[in-house]
């Protein structure tokens, strides 16, 4: 890592190197990218979304490239929490960034098992929790869309789960603000936005959807005004910090949600393009606060309001 400006974080009692995330389910249990990316530029990895009971995800196909972007539909497959207790949690904090775990599912009930799980695993940092899936037809959405149901759900997961506490939300519920609250209200540390926007593809040529579940999230840098638009809201009602995510692929990129206000940044997409991306976040981030002036990165969140 480069010497310079400040990087460092404390993001709802999870010391980080950097502001930058890779974002769950784009960075799978944390291993995946070891041939190529250098860790040491992440400030934390965001495990892929895990819930109760093992789950074998949509059927296929399950992904595909749109202009700017890509729709996923992958449904949430993963192993299991047993699974990740027992085979991928050892030796996880030897990767170096903090690990945070995304959790999912598809009543109160199996989020708080998960959560309850999760305390006191010294290998994971903090949990995200994922009340936005727009790929899963129960849980997801109905969670996310409903302050109500949002604080009910983030109350009980707070509950059993004393450590840092992250809830992912989305513009599912049309205003993202009122469920931020609620999260917040509810005992959330931090919140993280936006999730994917749900969209399709037809094949003009079989006149029929693509993804084998119709629809899939669509991310990268097609969302990313809309995810700026939606960390400025946020970051400007609540008390706790925002990681903001949707699209970025470069400094200037994340350079844009800091000065909405985001703490941090989580990149999802860009690394399936470019696996080194968070070290070229890095140098762009510390040769921007360099050529400014700036002494640490914290002196741009939600700098474009002063003006």
């Amino acid at each position: 890592m480069n010497s310079g400006p400040g990087l460092t974080l404390n993001l709802a009692g999870i010391p980080m190197k950097t502001p930058f995330l890779a974002a769950s389910g784009c960075y799978g249990y944390g291993r995946e990218y070891l041939p190529w990316a250098d860790y040491s530029c992440w400030g934390a990895l965001v495990l892929k979304g895990t819930t109760r009971e093992p789950r074998g995800g949509n059927p296929p196909p399950r992904l595909v490239e749109t202009p700017s972007g890509l729709l996923n539909a992958i449904g949430l497959q993963n192993p299991g929490i047993d699974y990740f207790l027992k085979q991928i949690r050892p030796g996880l904090e030897e990767l170096g960034p903090a690990i945070i775990l995304n959790i999912a599912g598809e009543s109160i009930e199996e989020y708080c098992q998960v959560a309850s799980l999760l305390e006191g695993v010294k290998e994971v940092d903090g949990i995200e929790v994922n009340i936005s899936c727009p790929n899963v037809r129960k849980g997801g959405v109905h969670f996310g869309t409903d302050p109500a149901v949002v604080e009910e759900l983030v109350g009980a997961v707070r509950e059993v789960y004393s450590g840092p506490l992250l809830v992912k939300l989305s513009l599912e519920a049309g205003q993202i603000v009122p469920v931020a609250l609620a999260a917040e209200k509810a005992g959330a540390d931090a919140l993280s936005l936006i999730n994917t926007l749900r969209g399709m593809v037809i094949d003009i040529h079989r006149r029929r959807p693509v993804l084998g579940s119709l629809t899939g999230g669509l991310s990268g840098p097609a969302i990313r005004p809309v995810a700026v638009r939606a960390v400025w809201e946020v970051a400007e009602a609540v008390k706790i910090p925002v990681v903001g995510m949707g699209g970025i692929c470069t400094a200037e990129d994340a350079l844009q949600f800091f000065l909405a206000g985001a703490t941090a940044v989580a990149v999802g997409t860009a690394n399936f393009v470019n696996p080194r991306v968070a070290s070229d976040l890095v140098r762009g981030l510390t040769r921007y606060l360099q050529e400014n002036g700036f002494k640490h990165y914290r002196e741009l969140i939600g700098a474009a309001r002063n003006r």
